[in-house]
């Protein structure tokens, strides 16, 4: 009898730590893509395209260890390209129920010239990007969250025209 208990007090122990579905309990908002500006080297410049992006909690609970994931492609091409990936909230800092948090990820490949950032958007040799958003949360999978194209600018909307 002891072996049945054992095995009946697992599974009820299971099914209460299920994995979260990030696509129902998360929510991308505000989704942005550009271009961003990278430390010349010398003479050259250098631009990667970047996605950003508020996450909210629509879930009833906290929302424990968020990570999420950004994959860049090239328009026409299948492999990726380029990606970045961040820590978006620690297990002890959960994210509470109905809170957001601002994500911002930039890729780790680029295009680079002895010209000016935005002369890259005319060489011959310069290819649109994609990209794809993934979240995961505590034990869960990647959960692709968005997809869209990386717009052809220098720059976010939040930013651009500040200056004084």
């Amino acid at each position: 009898m002891r072996p049945r208990l054992a095995a009946g007090v697992l599974l009820a122990h299971g099914a209460a730590c299920r994995a979260p579905d990030p696509a129902k309990e998360l929510e991308v908002r505000d989704l942005e893509t550009y271009w961003a500006v990278d430390a010349p080297k010398g003479d050259t410049q250098y631009i990667s395209p970047v996605v950003r992006f508020h996450l909210r909690n629509r879930s009833t609970g906290p929302e424990r260890s968020i990570q999420a994931q950004a994959v860049f492609r090239r328009v026409g091409e299948e492999s990726e390209w380029g990606s970045a990936w961040r820590q978006v909230t620690p297990a002890k800092k959960p994210l509470q129920a109905g809170e957001e948090t601002f994500v911002e990820l930039q890729s780790d490949a680029h295009y680079y010239s002895t010209g000016e950032p935005q002369s890259m958007f005319q060489h011959r040799l310069f290819k649109d990007a994609r990209v794809e958003v993934f979240v995961r949360a505590g034990s869960s999978g990647w959960t692709k969250m968005a997809e869209t194209a990386v717009e052809r600018r220098i720059g976010s909307k939040s930013v651009v025209g500040t200056s004084p």
